[in-house]
């Protein structure tokens, strides 16, 4: 990564798209069934959604809809899927003034930097998750994992924090001594580390 590219303004969406795709491109076949630390969904579930949330993302940046379409985007080319929906969520983040201007949300009114901040923090821990579900090594991305630590506990507030599937995250877990950045992260974020 070239100098001026470490310091651009997208530049933790990069290394968080980078993260999560390095893991999610050891996903076989034979792992789409597998269960994650989000209790209600299995790999290919979580895998549907954080690439369906950067296009999301993307969307919601530019002014396009808030929903998600329901698609199935490991039935095909996930990678290829994927592909596109960094590349949609980075033009989208990248373009004039998005970073600046309001975005609303059914939850509350953010800046375009928010908001890119709230993907790159969903889009690297659900590479945590996807990184736990396959049995692979969770010290992901460890400058990242402490910029975005940093960030979360400003940001999430006990009011966002209840039971899996009614809130958007759960209570904090204690993570054990020693743990790497990347499992502090996921232990704010409510994960069993």
């Amino acid at each position: 990564m070239d100098s001026q590219q470490d310091h651009a303004p997208t530049r933790q969406l990069s290394r968080a798209f980078a993260s999560t795709r390095a893991v999610l491109a050891t996903v076989g076949q034979d792992r789409w069934g597998a269960a994650t630390p989000c209790a209600s969904w299995d790999v290919r579930a979580l895998v549907n959604h954080f690439v369906g949330s950067a296009r999301w993302g993307a969307a919601t940046a530019i002014g396009g809809g808030h929903e998600v379409a329901e698609e199935d985007f490991a039935a095909g080319d996930v990678l290829g899927s994927y592909d596109e929906s960094i590349e949609r969520a980075m033009a989208a983040f990248g373009s004039a003034g998005v970073l600046e201007k309001t975005v609303v949300l059914p939850f509350g009114e953010f800046t375009g930097a928010d908001l890119m901040g709230m993907v790159a923090r969903d889009q690297f821990t659900h590479g945590w998750d996807l990184a736990r579900a396959l049995g692979y090594g969770t010290d992901l991305d460890p400058g990242l994992a402490d910029e975005l630590l940093v960030r979360a506990r400003a940001e999430i507030l006990d009011a966002y924090r209840g039971p899996e599937g009614r809130a958007a995250f759960r209570p904090v877990v204690e993570a054990p001594a020693g743990a790497s950045p990347a499992d502090r992260l996921a232990a704010f974020l409510g994960r069993t580390v």
